[in-house]
């Protein structure tokens, strides 16, 4: 079994997160940069992640000036250690509320955003030096 840090792995995500892999810019139409590499990166993420390392997942609503702009998703460890990733693409004043755990979705995780879910997980697992295929049962036992 592989051990990775935590720095490793956060490391890993930083050199995966693109333009490709980020969500469209629906609700507040900002688009991914360069500068705000973690922006629309939540979803996929947290359950790359929860492959990693198990554990919860953890959804809240986002609001900016009180209106609701999105929802915003981060891991909870068995341990207790909640891990937020994306927690920095958040710099405009957006507040996130109190997260509640959520049930990992079964099958073809977020049916919209697979194809972005199967290549961050693919491009953070080279990072980490394992390069194994993923399939499309991926989660299903969790």
């Amino acid at each position: 079994m592989t051990v990775w840090t935590l720095e490793e792995i956060e490391t890993a995500f930083q050199r995966s997160w693109a333009a490709d892999t980020s969500h469209p810019p629906v609700i507040t139409g900002i688009r991914w940069t360069p500068d705000n590499p973690s922006w629309g990166h939540c979803d996929v993420t947290a359950l790359v992640l929860n492959d990693l390392l198990g554990g919860d997942l953890v959804l809240a609503e986002v609001y900016m000036d009180g209106t609701q702009e999105g929802y915003h998703y981060w891991n909870r460890l068995e341990s207790g250690l909640e891990l937020g990733l994306t927690r920095g693409q958040f710099r405009q004043g957006e507040v996130v509320t109190a997260g509640q755990v959520v049930k990992r979705p079964p099958g073809r995780l977020l049916p919209r955003r697979w194809d972005e879910y199967l290549l961050l997980r693919e491009r953070v697992m080279k990072e980490l030096g394992h390069e194994a295929p993923v399939s499309e049962t991926v989660g299903e036992e969790r």
